[in-house]
Formats: structure tokens, C-alpha cells, sequence
């Protein structure tokens, strides 16, 4: 089409395909935000949630969740029925008063982690430490008795 020449009274083609408007159309539609805001919500969700690493030892299994800037007294552990909690509501109150202003602010943070423990625990030997901005529990395992092998006979 560049060796084209254009005739008077003709209007000029245009630079860009029927097709790059139809794919540019396309693409602002699944850019809207209804299509990402389920994973923006998520996104936001674990970024408000501390991360937690869970390792099985031989003789327990070790909690360690990370929240820095925390202290002792902000957790919550509980244990009911089977089910461990990890919790902690955080508000905090500033103000800065001066001459001819005063600055007021408010911060409040709160998760909660629950996490199923299996049969296996001692639950009135679970212990928790917290240093340096991680939270360490530790969830002792009962000693699991061995199931007698057996060898079954077909009829």
C-alpha cells in the first residue's frame, strides 16, 4: 500500500486495522477492574496476613509466624478441639499536638490463623515463644503406638 498514491477528493486510509481497534477494545475490557478485583482482594487479604512456615520434626511440628513490630502481649493462641488459633488485634492512638495544628492517628491491625492439628499432639505441652519478630510454637507429638501386622487369610 505505500506505492499507493492518493486521488484528490479521496480521504486518507487510516494507519492502524479494523483488527488492532478490535483488540484494543478487547483488552481494555478485561482490564476493567470487576475482572482483577477478585485477585486485588486476595492480594490485599495475604498481604495483611502474617506467613507462617510449618515444619514436621520427629518429635513435634514448629510454628513460626512472622510479625515484626508486634509484642508478646498482642497474641492470642488458643487451642479448642482440635483446632489451633493464632490471633492479635493491634490498635494504636497518635497524637501531635503544636502551636496552631493538631494531628490525630489512628492504626488498627488484627488477624487471626487457625490451623487443624492432627490426633497426634500433646496439646497441654504446646508452648510458644516470641523473639525478635517471629512467633515460634511448638506442638509436641504423642507417642503413636504400632499397629500389630497381621496376616489376613482369603476364604
Amino acid at each position: 500500500m505505500a506505492n499507493l498514491t492518493r486521488r484528490s477528493g479521496e480521504s486518507r486510509m487510516p494507519s492502524h486495522s479494523i483488527f488492532s481497534d478490535f483488540f484494543s477494545d478487547v483488552d481494555r475490557f478485561f482490564d476493567k477492574d470487576i475482572f482483577n478485583a477478585p485477585m486485588r482482594w486476595r492480594k490485599q487479604l495475604e498481604g495483611t496476613l502474617p506467613a507462617v512456615n510449618i515444619r514436621d520434626n520427629e518429635k513435634d511440628y514448629a510454628i513460626e509466624v512472622a510479625a515484626p513490630g508486634m509484642k508478646k502481649e498482642d497474641f492470642n493462641i488458643d487451642m479448642d478441639e482440635g483446632i489451633l488459633t493464632i490471633s492479635s488485634q493491634k490498635e494504636e492512638d497518635k497524637t501531635e499536638e503544636k502551636e496552631n495544628f493538631t494531628r490525630r492517628e489512628y492504626n488498627y491491625s488484627s488477624f487471626s490463623r487457625s490451623f487443624s492439628l492432627p490426633e497426634n499432639v500433646k496439646a497441654d505441652e504446646i508452648k510458644a515463644q516470641y523473639n525478635n519478630g517471629v512467633l515460634c510454637i511448638t506442638v509436641p507429638k504423642a507417642e503413636t503406638k504400632e499397629q500389630p501386622k497381621k496376616k489376613i487369610n482369603i476364604e
